[in-house]
């Protein structure tokens, strides 16, 4: 799990720094980059499914 928080976090600092290289007159704080792009990055995750631990199937 940690290295997946990492591996995230990681798309989101390389996101960020892609929007703020793209923005025409880079205007704003670092925080509203990183917002952006962990918004996308969010949006684009595929969705965790919940369910038992054991493997076992539901009955």
């Amino acid at each position: 799990m940690e290295q997946e928080q990492t591996s995230q976090e990681e798309q989101i600092r390389m996101r960020a720094y892609y929007l703020w290289e793209q923005a025409e007159d880079p205007k704003g704080t670092p925080d509203e980059y990183w917002d952006q792009a962990r918004a996308e990055i969010e949006k684009e995750a595929p969705p965790v499914e919940s369910g038992p631990d054991s493997g076992e199937p539901v009955k």
